[in-house]
């Protein structure tokens, strides 16, 4: 990694700072969302919102048997801070010219509250111009689509501190918005350092407030296996400690956390490399004691613990997919094991076919359990025709993997590290912002195999102490390029650094630790100064 010296970073506060304050934003001025929407007309008018603001649902189709809409709501008047005003009712209070917003008027479409890959995520947004007592007119076809169109109004809100009022400008709004991409997602990984719940729980607030949709876990790897598998209880010996662990019952609350915030998780199990910390419960998983990974292929037992494995996890991660990993394999450890080249012998691999053998054969036991498949890249460029076609290939080397995993006829993710790896200080979020997923995709069909992208936070130098920072406000960058339609998409970045920077300071008023823009990953401040000239 090539990280930028001090003079670099210097350069990169001045232009910044030269660009905010030439006042050069995205759009129209009065337009200050993130991600930007599809469809966006306002108008020049100031509403203030109700102390007694509340929820009004006549009409909809939607029964809310798990609160879902309810806490959306809830989780809306605490974003805009509605305790701190007084009630905008009192004549005397606020602007004389300004009309009163009683309410939001929700109306959802659908009934079911399932949530899964390719859900309908439309809104459709209207707050009107003045009148007394008028309600803001949010519709949706499923609840998911609505809690989006909830994001995007809390952005419109602002407090002013002299009148204590909530306030709504440029008055008439009307937003049509939906997704680009059915799959925008963020990568943690729990096996390099160990995360507590509250901070993933902080990750899925920050995901939800830039409208990406699925936590990537990828909870164990070569250095820990912190989760309960039930199936195989000694799995989570490979624990860094007994305290850094998780129950099953902490991962169904994480998936259920998520999922009123209308966010999937899918769960990864990396195999067969990447898999040390397996043999510490069960050493017959090894190789050998001197040669502990990948997971040794001729032993029937590691098919009985993956499947073990995929069985608990279906009874939790609900998500349509299921990561299975299959990066980086190093078959070395099976030629030099005499028990393992004994049995390559026997059925005639060598330590490729072996490695095919194994991810086709751990494909299988995961469909058997109701999941489609995610791979690493690396299973399609060593055997890509014989994966099943069910797979989805994650794209994270580098560039034109995508473009031909979709003339193969195969879906896709895209990852790749020079622009969306997160523990990639050195790239800056304007690279971030114009990585573009479809790059040389041309063919209608074939772009439609790109399910979407996703945002790496690999785990070797983040903990809880720097995740947030690390992740934000980069990440939202990419989030726009998920979200918004391509055409809506400024080409030059320097364009939305205005709108980018408010929306760091909106997340770091809502508790998220998001860095300054002016630098590269994670860097702090340069000095004393407002958050939006950072």
């Amino acid at each position: 990694m090539v990280l930028m010296g001090e003079k670099g970073r210097n350069l990169i506060g001045v232009l910044f700072l030269v660009v905010l304050l030439s006042g050069c934003v995205s759009g129209d001025v009065g337009v200050n969302i993130w991600p930007m929407p599809k469809s966006v007309k306002y108008g020049g008018a100031t509403l203030q919102l109700s102390k007694d603001f509340g929820l009004d649902t006549t009409g909809t189709n939607f029964t809310d048997n798990l609160g879902i809409l309810k806490d959306g709501f809830s989780r809306l008047l605490d974003l805009i801070n509605v305790s701190h005003a007084i009630d905008a009712g009192n004549k005397n209070a606020g602007s004389k010219n300004a009309g009163l917003l009683k309410g939001l008027h929700i109306v959802i479409s659908s009934p079911d509250d399932t949530l899964q890959y390719g859900i309908d995520e439309s809104h459709d947004l209207y707050i009107p111009a003045n009148g007394d007592s008028v309600y803001a007119h949010l519709q949706a076809h499923t609840v998911y689509g609505a809690l989006h169109g909830l994001q995007t109004f809390s952005q419109l809100c602002q407090l002013n501190f002299e009148t204590r009022t909530i306030e709504v400008h440029h008055a008439p709004w009307s937003i049509s918005d939906k997704p680009r991409f059915s799959f925008r997602g963020l990568l943690i990984d729990t096996s390099r350092h160990y995360l507590p719940l509250p901070t993933i729980k902080k990750v899925i607030d920050a995901m939800a407030y830039t409208k990406l949709n699925v936590l990537h876990w990828h909870i164990v790897d070569t250095q820990s296996f912190p989760l309960e598998i039930p199936s195989y209880p000694k799995l989570w010996n490979g624990a860094y400690s007994d305290a850094e662990r998780y129950t099953m019952a902490d991962a169904a609350e994480i998936v259920d956390y998520a999922r009123r915030r209308g966010i999937n998780v899918l769960a990864e199990i990396d195999v067969p490399g990447h898999a040390e910390s397996w043999g510490y419960g069960y050493p017959q998983l090894w190789p050998s004691s001197g040669c502990k990974q990948p997971l040794d292929v001729s032993n029937e037992f590691t098919f009985k613990v993956i499947d073990g494995i995929l069985s608990d996890f279906s009874k939790v991660f609900k998500f349509k997919f299921v990561h299975l990993g299959g990066d980086e394999v190093n078959g070395v450890c099976w030629s030099i094991t005499p028990h393992i080249r004994q049995w390559l012998n026997k059925h005639q691999k060598n330590e490729s076919e072996a490695y095919e053998y194994f991810v086709l054969r751990a494909q299988k036991i995961a469909l058997s359990h109701g999941y489609e498949i995610v791979n690493w890249e690396e299973t399609f460029n060593n055997f890509g025709s014989k994966l099943d076609p069910k797979t989805v290939v994650h794209n994270w080397l580098g560039g034109g993997v995508a473009q031909k995993v979709v003339a193969a006829g195969l879906r896709c993710i895209v990852s790749n590290q020079d622009n969306w790896y997160l523990d990639h200080l050195d790239t800056p979020w304007q690279h971030f912002y114009k990585n573009e997923p479809l790059t040389n995709i041309t063919n209608p069909k074939q772009q439609k195999l790109v399910i979407g992208g996703e945002v790496c936070m690999w785990g070797e130098t983040i903990d809880s102490s720097d995740i947030e920072q690390t992740i934000w406000p980069r990440a939202a960058a990419a989030a726009e390029r998920m979200w918004t339609p391509f055409n809506k998409i400024a080409k030059d970045p320097w364009k939305v650094t205005g709108r980018l920077s408010r929306f760091r300071c909106l997340l770091n008023q809502r508790g998220v630790a998001a860095a300054p823009l002016a630098g590269l990953g994670r860097e702090p401040p340069t000095g004393p100064g407002s958050c939006y000239k950072q």
